[in-house]
C-alpha cells in the first residue's frame, strides 16, 4: 500500500505529465495541423502517467506507517471528544 507521502507524490507527478502531455500534444498537432496526432500523443501520455503513478513502486513507499500492536493500543485509548462545542446557537 502507497504511503501518505507517496501518494502526495504520485499525485504531483501525475498532474505535471499531465499537463506536460497536453501542452505538448496541443503544440505538436497545432503545427502538424492533425487533430488525430494530437489525440494519439496526448492517449499515449495518459497511458504512460497511468503506467507510472498508479502502480506500487518502491519510490512511493520510502515513509511506511507504524502501527501499533493491539496491547498498545489498548494502553493508549483515542482521545475523548468533549461537549465544550455545542452546535445548537444559544439564544440570549
Amino acid at each position: 500500500m502507497m504511503d501518505w507521502q507517496g501518494q502526495k507524490i504520485a499525485e504531483q507527478v501525475m498532474q505535471i505529465m499531465l499537463v506536460v502531455f497536453a501542452i505538448g500534444a496541443f503544440l505538436t498537432g497545432y503545427f502538424m495541423g492533425s487533430l488525430q496526432l494530437m489525440l494519439f500523443i496526448y492517449a499515449g501520455g495518459v497511458v504512460l502517467t497511468t503506467l507510472i503513478t498508479i502502480p506500487n513502486w518502491t519510490i512511493f513507499n520510502r515513509h511506511p506507517l507504524n502501527w501499533l500492536e493491539p496491547s498498545e493500543a489498548k494502553k493508549h485509548p483515542k482521545p475523548q471528544v468533549t461537549g465544550l462545542i455545542s452546535k445548537k446557537p444559544q439564544k440570549k
